[in-house]
């Protein structure tokens, strides 16, 4: 082991055994009888882990303590004492000890404070390192075995879960075969969609999963009618990683009833997937019931404008008459102009909040050299994440309604992909700009790269002209234009974009966050 420990105690006589133990188990053990010397002692020397006894004559243990901190802030203390007063124990931990053992301590309690102390990272590394090494071959069989849209989400969710264990390991080698397992996965899921996607729409009476333009109806409407208070909150390209990372946020106030997800239809971008879910239809027939309010990809205007008309207009249909409110955050202050005008929420049946924040930062991210720097891989990414979320007003308009009784619905319209790949395509001045699916008439590609649509109505989805087609990249491809391709390429590489086919993307969580009971 190889570390130092200074053990600090007025009967160090008798722990002799202790100090042999410990050597026995490598580490280095030195020893002095009083709070005086043991600050001579780490004035000169820096140790990895002090031991201190509570009850010394002359300088007790919580004044040495106070001297320990001054000189060595960062090196671990272990408090010992004979003592359980309460008044006791609030003090050493006010003065941030390390852990506290109570007299008389045997050998491996202090060899596992020790541990705790000192190898908490390598040991929970290794750990986690053994157990995903015994679930690679499991989740293997998942992939091969995997026939409906709930056997992919059991997939992900196990992938985001060792992603997130592994993302601290030390072991290089376990990361990249994880990142070989994900590749493998999105390429299968890729393969998955293709056989299937067209299916969901052509045959009403199959098993298909909850899908954007069938989400408020079979997941938002019968919470509303159970609760009546109901807050639903779209967190605009928000994952289910992301929900892992914020949701230790929530324990003080609420309580997770419901951890499930839906499927973004195609394309997964804002102006297909959250316009079908607030209305309630597919695009194509958005476009054909109210052709006013749809806006071609290459249309002049903002495509996501009319969202809660949208949501009234379903509403109305459903024969649903709720008490309602819809309000849209993307400026900076608009959080805290809804926070101060709470109040107005409190006694509605349905409360519906469109957070962009997250949408902001994946763009500034690829626009913003320092936002790319701060978040240069997922793991980062996720971490900006709950700082972001944990000093947002965001967290505290969720704490006041949870406080009033509201349920709270966390959810996106859809989730976002690392793409790592340029593919080139070619079309023309009419296709669309977006890196992650083209829409348009004339469209050249490799239909090995791509998921293809050749019929947009098969899948519901408008056309420009009779020969429009989509497609759609997968895995962490995006589309590029040889045109200045090595410019756009160095732009866009190692960016977080949307609209194609992928687990990240495409499989949304959607949480049911209850108040606590009091």
């Amino acid at each position: 082991m190889n570390a130092n420990i200074l053990w600090v105690d007025d009967e160090i006589e008798l722990l002799k055994p202790h100090l042999l133990f410990l050597q026995g188990k490598g580490y280095n053990v030195e020893s002095c009888n009083n709070g005086y010397d043991a600050i001579d002692i780490i004035t000169d020397t820096r140790y990895d882990l002090i031991i201190l006894d509570e009850m010394m004559p002359g300088m007790t243990g919580l004044e040495t303590l106070a001297k320990i901190k001054e000189i060595r802030p960062d090196t671990p203390v272990v408090m010992v004492t004979k003592s359980e007063e309460e008044n006791i124990m609030d003090r050493a931990v006010g003065s941030k000890i390390a852990d506290y053992l109570i007299k008389p301590v045997n050998p491996n309690q202090v060899l596992l404070s020790i541990k705790k102390n000192l190898h908490a990272d390598r040991l929970v590394s290794q750990t986690n390192t053994a157990d995903y090494r015994e679930q690679f071959a499991q989740i293997n069989a998942m992939l091969s075995e995997a026939r409906s849209f709930d056997d992919w989400t059991a997939i992900y969710k196990k992938l985001v879960g060792w992603d997130i264990e592994l993302t601290e390991s030390s072991d290089k080698s376990m990361r990249e075969v994880l990142g070989y397992q994900k590749t493998e996965a999105g390429s299968e899921y890729a393969k998955f969609i293709r056989r299937n996607y067209e299916e969901w729409f052509r045959d009403k009476t199959l098993s298909r999963p909850v899908m954007s333009h069938t989400l408020m109806r079979n997941k938002v409407f019968p919470l509303v009618e159970k609760h009546r208070k109901v807050t639903f909150m779209l967190i605009d390209n928000f994952r289910y990683d992301q929900w892992l990372m914020i949701r230790p946020l929530m324990r003080g106030f609420c309580d997770v009833a419901a951890e499930e997800f839906y499927c973004s239809i195609l394309p997964t971008a804002t102006q297909y997937a959250r316009n079908a879910l607030f209305a309630g239809l597919t695009p194509a027939a958005i476009e054909k019931i109210m052709p006013g309010l749809w806006l071609g990809d290459n249309e002049e205007g903002g495509k996501n404008r009319y969202e809660e008309d949208f949501l009234r207009r379903q509403l109305q249909s459903l024969g649903r008459n709720y008490r309602l409110s819809f309000d849209k955050l993307v400026r900076p202050d608009s959080g805290k102009k809804l926070l101060d005008n709470l109040d107005k929420l409190y006694t509605n049946d349905l409360s519906v909040i469109v957070y962009n924040f997250l949408d902001i930062l994946s763009h500034a991210r690829t626009d913003t050299e320092i936002i790319r720097e701060l978040a240069e891989d997922e793991a980062a990414f996720r971490s900006l994440t709950r700082s972001w979320f944990e000093h947002s007003d965001l967290l505290e308009i969720m704490r006041r309604l949870s406080d009033k009784g509201h349920t709270l619905v966390i959810t996106s319209d859809h989730g976002t992909k690392h793409v790592d790949n340029p593919v080139k395509v070619i079309g023309d001045r009419q296709t669309s700009v977006n890196l992650r699916y083209k829409t348009g008439r004339n469209l050249n590609y490799d239909s090995k790269e791509v998921f293809a649509i050749t019929d947009p109505e098969k899948v519901h989805l408008p056309k420009s002209n009779i020969t429009s087609s989509y497609i759609f990249a997968t895995g962490s491809d995006f589309l590029v234009y040889p045109n200045n391709y090595n410019h756009y390429v160095r732009y866009y590489r190692n960016t977080f974009q949307h609209g194609g086919v992928s687990m990240e993307e495409m499989i949304v969580p959607f949480i049911v966050l209850t108040p606590k009971p009091e």
